[in-house]
């Protein structure tokens, strides 16, 4: 059974950093690109970030410089480090495999003074 566990949110004031990370289980992980998700109340979910099986990365322009997304293989763990936090941020985050469109709880972040 595909499943992934995201954990790391909270609540931070603007310019504040956090880092969440996503424990996948049940795929061989190594194998799949993973991605971060963020879905914020009333708008449709997007992809933040997107991470290659040979560790080459993709960023939506608005995470740019901000976020860094990165992945340890041995611990089926991908991560995302974000930096320098906007009201903006704030949304449910979500690890998959793109490929598989299994989603877990998410994690929530809110960026707020």
């Amino acid at each position: 059974q595909v499943q992934f566990v995201e954990s790391g949110g909270g609540s931070v004031q603007p310019g504040g950093s956090l880092r969440l990370s996503c424990a996948a289980s049940g795929i061989i992980f190594r194998a799949y690109i993973m991605g971060w998700y963020r879905q914020a109340p009333g708008k449709e979910r997007e992809m933040v970030a997107t991470i290659t099986k040979s560790g080459s990365t993709n960023y939506q322009d608005s995470v740019k410089g901000r976020f860094t997304i990165s992945r340890d293989n041995a611990k089926n763990t991908v991560y995302l480090q974000m930096n320098n936090l906007k009201p903006e941020d704030t949304a449910d985050y979500y690890c998959t495999a793109p490929s598989l469109a299994v989603w877990g709880q998410g994690t929530q972040v809110t960026v707020s003074s």
